[in-house]
């Protein structure tokens, strides 16, 4: 289980961090993303924090389990929220599967987190 841990953090981490550090950095790409979805850069930035510190505590959570947990649910909670979000402003589902499918994989770090 150990391993599918890890896997499952880093894979994450890989696909979060650069997604997270772009919002903060309020690159054009995220800026349009953001207009989109009628949020303010301000608040996409927010949405980047809390990607960035859910890696972080992703990673750390690693020697720190209850951490881990606890990043890995607000991971799973956001990212579902994102989902729902492309969903809301009319973005054709398939627009929101790779939300839907980090919100997933959260879940499995969460679940095989509470296991060791």
């Amino acid at each position: 289980m150990r391993a599918a841990q890890i896997t499952t953090a880093v894979v994450l981490a890989l696909i979060l961090l650069p997604l997270g550090v772009a919002k903060i950095a309020a690159l054009p790409v995220m800026r349009q993303a953001a207009a989109h979805f009628d949020m303010s850069p301000g608040f996409y930035r927010i949405v980047g924090v809390l990607e960035v510190a859910g890696v972080a505590g992703l990673l750390l959570g690693l020697t720190a389990p209850t951490l881990g947990i606890t990043a890995g649910t607000g991971l799973a909670l956001l990212m579902a929220g994102a989902a729902a979000v492309h969903l809301r402003h009319g973005d054709p589902p398939v627009r929101a599967l790779p939300a839907a499918v980090l919100a997933l994989a959260a879940a499995a770090y969460v679940a095989l987190s509470a296991t060791l």
